[in-house]
């Protein structure tokens, strides 16, 4: 069976869509961000403080490869994940890619003043510019859902209609009501 992989900006709801999305379906969760730290024993923050974006990029690489090898799972990627093409081309290979979009609006009232995101340490129009960079890269998925207006239960059910008229068998098929 495939994956339904997760992408998008961050603060889309990727997480908590995945986890409520993963229970519906009685499958495994995954966030690729939490892996690295397992793997890494560093926060997403402390990687990118110590050692770079490189290093960070370069362990995620890793852990999108390993992801992709499995089956059955809901994987949950972080914002700037499909940037680099070669996770995108793993992911699609035994996957189904989903882009969570939200407005700039929806994810600046979502995210806040957090402080554990590294790449949203500078201006609204910083974090605007790579909003927009991104949208070319999230545009590849095979299919986007809005989630600025929506909650975690209706977002759900639309992905699994919209699963469930991409396939023609009961690969997600939802097992519990949320």
């Amino acid at each position: 069976m495939r994956n339904i992989v997760l992408i998008g900006f961050m603060g889309t709801g990727k997480s908590t869509v995945g986890k409520r999305l993963a229970q519906s379906l009685a499958w495994d969760f995954v966030d690729t961000d939490c892996v690295i730290g397992e793997v890494t024993s560093l926060s997403v923050t402390e990687i990118f403080r110590r050692h770079g974006e490189t290093r960070f990029r370069s362990e995620e690489r890793i852990v999108v490869a390993r992801l992709s090898q499995q089956g059955q799972i809901v994987i949950a990627t972080g914002g700037g994940t499909v940037v680099d093409s070669r996770n995108l081309e793993a992911l699609s290979q035994n996957g189904i890619i989903i882009n969570l979009h939200a407005s700039m609006e929806a994810i600046l009232s979502r995210i806040g003043h957090k402080n554990d995101r590294p790449l949203l340490k500078g201006t609204r129009e910083a974090i605007e510019k790579l909003w927009t960079e991104r949208q070319v890269c999230y545009a590849q998925a095979d299919f986007t859902v809005d989630t600025s207006q929506k909650n975690i239960d209706e977002v759900v059910s639309e992905i699994l209609a919209r699963l469930g008229r991409m396939t023609d068998n009961n690969e997600f098929t939802r097992v519990s009501e949320s």
